[in-house]
């Protein structure tokens, strides 16, 4: 389970060091794919097939399921961290992400996220009010969480 925020920072050639305490789980390799909120998705191999499977399970006649699945298989990219750590954000995911140098790794339970920092933190500061109000009588619209 992946948990807690980190801010490491990119270095030139697009590389940032994973927390530590993710090095053992993710070491063999990862994927990295586009998120939503223009963030990116670090899964573990094993994860990356259930979320395929997911995206897979929608109709094949429906332009939305398509265009999801091109979206998101086309930018994904497996990646083997090397020795010291640090894994390599290929180019055009920096760009989708607007990754620069200052970046936030959030832990999402079955994912890590990378995030601007600067954006990550705008999030933050726009979603903390409604976290903190959500209940399963949700009233501000959004699906109850549970």
């Amino acid at each position: 389970m992946f948990l807690g925020t980190y801010t490491p920072r990119l270095d030139e050639k697009g590389r940032f060091f994973l927390p530590a305490k993710f090095r053992d789980e993710l070491g063999a390799g990862l994927v990295i794919a586009r998120g939503q909120e223009r963030c990116l998705q670090i899964f573990t191999p094993d994860e990356f097939q259930r979320e395929a499977a997911r995206a897979l399970s929608g109709s094949p006649t429906s332009r939305a399921a398509r265009d999801f699945q091109r979206m998101y298989a086309s930018g994904a990219s497996q990646e083997v961290p090397d020795k010291q750590g640090r894994v390599t954000v290929p180019p055009t995911l920096r760009t989708y992400a607007g990754l620069d140098k200052d970046i936030a790794v959030i832990g999402a339970f079955n994912r890590l996220e990378v995030w601007d920092l600067a954006a990550w933190q705008a999030y933050e500061a726009s979603n903390e009010e409604i976290f903190a109000q959500l209940d399963e009588d949700d009233s501000n619209g959004r699906d109850a969480v549970v």
